[in-house]
C-alpha cells in the first residue's frame, strides 16, 4: 500500500533537516548549582537545543576553590572543543586571590550578558529602604553581617566593598558571609543568618516577584525593569557596579574549531529564544566574542587586580 503523500514529504522534510553545527556540547559550571553562572549556562544549553543550533548540550557543575577547580579542568582538557567554562567576573577575581594561572590562559569565546546587582533583604527585615542599611552599616554598635553567593573578590562581594567605601565605613571590618552559591544565600537570607545580601539582578527574579525577597537598590546606570528599587546613583552614591559572564573553551583548540564554536554564539544571539531569555532574566546583552572578547578580558584582569590590590585582597 502506497503511504500518503503528506506522509512522504512529511518523511522528506524531516530526513533533509540540517544537523546541527556542533552535535554535542558540553558546558562546566565551575560552583554549586543555583548560581548566576549555573542559571545562565543551563539558560544557554536549553535555548542552543530549543533553536537546534546544538544536539546534545549538557551541563555539569565542578565547584570547588571558588571556581578555580573548573578552570583547571577546562585548561587541562587542551585541544577538547565539546567542553565549554562558564565563568565571569568572579572567575576573574578568584584567580588573582589564589595566584592561579588567569582565564587568559584559556581560548576566549563570548562575554554574553551583563546585569546590575541587587541588594536584598528578607520581607520582615526592618530595613525598609537603603538608607535604613546605611545608617546602621555607619554604626560601629550596630553588629551587621552582609552576605553574598561569591567568595571575596567575586562579584558578590566586591560591590559591597566599594559600597562601604560609598557610605564611610572601612571595607575591612565588613562582616561578610561568603556562601558558595545562590542557593546558600537564599537560605541565609531567609534564616535571618544574614541581615542583607548582594546578588545578581536575575539571580533570584522568582524569589523577588513572589515577595520573598525585597530590594533594596540596584547598582546599575539605570532602574531595572519589573524590580522596584532605586540605583545607587539616584540614593547619592558615585557607584555603578555590573557584573558579566562568558564562556571559554580549552587552549589549545584550533582557529577552525573556535570559529565553528563562535559562529554557533553568533547564530545563538540573534534567535528571538535567546532575546526572550535575555529579557526575563533583567541580563543586559553585552555580546563581544573572539579577539574583541580576548581583549577585553585582559583588560578585565588587569583592573580587577588593581581593585583587589587596593582592598588589600590580593597583591598588586
Amino acid at each position: 500500500m502506497t503511504a500518503p503523500l503528506a506522509l512522504v514529504l512529511a518523511a522528506a522534510v524531516v530526513g533533509c533537516a540540517p544537523a546541527p553545527a556542533v552535535p554535542e556540547l558540553r558546558i562546566m559550571v565551575p560552583n554549586p548549582p543555583g548560581g548566576g553562572y549555573d542559571t545562565t549556562a543551563r539558560t544557554v544549553a536549553a535555548a542552543l537545543e530549543e533553536t537546534g543550533l546544538a544536539g546534545e548540550t549538557g551541563v555539569f557543575n565542578v565547584p570547588g576553590s571558588a571556581g578555580t577547580t573548573g578552570l583547571h579542568r577546562l585548561l587541562y582538557e587542551e585541544g577538547n572543543e565539546q567542553l565549554l567554562l562558564q565563568m565571569g567576573m568572579g572567575l576573574v577575581a578568584r584567580t588573582h586571590i589564589n595566584d592561579e594561572t588567569p582565564v587568559t590562559a584559556a581560548t576566549p569565546l563570548a562575554r554574553l550578558v551583563e546585569e546590575p546587582m541587587v541588594i536584598l533583604v528578607p520581607p520582615d527585615s526592618p530595613y525598609r529602604t537603603f538608607d535604613d542599611l546605611a545608617e546602621d552599616w555607619r554604626d560601629p554598635g550596630v553588629r551587621l553581617t552582609l552576605g553574598g553567593g561569591s567568595s571575596p573578590g567575586g562579584p558578590d562581594h566586591l560591590p559591597l566593598m566599594l559600597l562601604a567605601e560609598e557610605i564611610g565605613v572601612d571595607p575591612g571590618k565588613v562582616d561578610y558571609a561568603w556562601h558558595d552559591g545562590g542557593g546558600e544565600t537564599l537560605a541565609a537570607l531567609l534564616q535571618h543568618d544574614v541581615d542583607a545580601a548582594a546578588a545578581g539582578a536575575g539571580e533570584y527574579r522568582q524569589a523577588i516577584a513572589a515577595g520573598q525577597l525585597r530590594v533594596l537598590a540596584v547598582s546599575g546606570p539605570e532602574r531595572t525593569g519589573g524590580i522596584d528599587a532605586p540605583t545607587l546613583r539616584e540614593l547619592g552614591f558615585d557607584l555603578v557596579f555590573m557584573n558579566w559572564r562568558g564562556l571559554l573553551a580549552p587552549p589549545g583548540i584550533s582557529e577552525r574549531e573556535r570559529d565553528a564554536l563562535i559562529a554557533v554564539l553568533d547564530d545563538l544571539h540573534a534567535t528571538p529564544e535567546w532575546r526572550s531569555a535575555l529579557n526575563e532574566a533583567h541580563w543586559t546583552d553585552a555580546y563581544l566574542t573572539g579577539d574583541d572578547f580576548g581583549a577585553f578580558l585582559a583588560a578585565e584582569d588587569r583592573d580587577v587586580g588593581d581593585v583587589l590590590g587596593r582592598l588589600g585582597l590580593a597583591d598588586r
